[in-house]
Formats: C-alpha cells, structure tokens, sequence
C-alpha cells in the first residue's frame, strides 16, 4: 500500500532496488533478505540481463517462488561480473508485516508480506488503511510529537 511517493526515496546509483522481508541496516548488504512485491528497476542492459538471468534461473531452482530464486542467485559471480548496482530499500520507508515502519512519520508503503491468504492480506491492509487515515487526520503538530504504532497484522498472524 502506498501511504506516500516513494520516488524521492530510491538510490540514484542502482540499477535494481527492492523492499525487504528483513532489512539489517545496510543497504548493500546481500544478506538483506528481499521480497518482490516492491521494486524499482531503471531499464538499461544490466537489469535486462539480470531479468532474464533471473528468469532463467527458475529451471535450476524449480520448486521455488521468484523471490526465493533470488534469495539464491543475487551474489552469484555473474551479478558481480555485470556490475549490477542492487541495493535494499529501508524498511523504515518500504515497511511490511515482517519489518513494520516503526515511525509514521518516515513511512512511505507497507507490505503484507508474512501473510498467508489473499483474504487475510486485504482484512489486515484495511485495518493498515484505517492507522493511517487516523494519523493522518491528526493536526501536525500532534503527528510530530505522537508516536502511533500500527495494529497490523491481526489476521496474518
């Protein structure tokens, strides 16, 4: 769910930027464990090559999903060698289910990721929408000085 524009917020330098499950602080870390709901790629004949590595990469990983495939391949020595600038966004700013925004103030989307079902994610992204809608409606002064938590994820649990 978009709360904000995320644009001012991606890496000038990489080609290939994803949210994260799990964000461990630094965004050049290739541990940073990444989920594809999210991704921002500038097209150019790194990140074409990285697609079809990637999808090409589904035949040597075949009972996967695509995020997991990456998990595999994203520091395998052809990446290096293309020079492929990744980066992880923040789950500061790109915050999910697993890794929530702690601070409304920074938030620009939340992911349901963590959640199983469809049903269960729209349940919890309404509740989401609803946080939000009440900080939101909080004069400025009083959402710089709150501190709001989310009460998601209820059903995803």
């Amino acid at each position: 769910m978009w709360l904000r524009d995320p644009f001012k917020q991606f890496y000038k330098d990489a080609d290939f930027q994803i949210a994260c499950d799990y964000f461990n602080g630094n965004s050049y870390d290739m541990h940073n464990y990444p989920n594809g709901g999210f991704t921002y790629v500038k097209s150019n004949p790194r990140t074409i090559w990285f697609y079809k590595f990637w999808f090409n990469s589904r035949e040597t990983y075949p009972t996967m999903h695509d995020q997991d495939v990456l998990n595999k391949i994203k520091m395998h020595p052809l990446i290096t060698n293309k020079k492929l600038k990744i980066r992880f966004l923040s789950t500061s700013y790109f915050g999910g289910f697993c890794q929530s925004s702690k601070d409304f103030g920074k938030a620009l989307t939340m992911h349901a990721n963590c959640c199983v079902g469809l049903e269960n994610k729209v349940n919890d992204l309404k509740i989401l929408l609803e946080d939000w809608k009440k900080y939101m409606a909080l004069p400025e002064d009083k959402r710089k000085t709150s501190h709001p938590s989310w009460s998601v994820p209820k059903t995803c649990r």
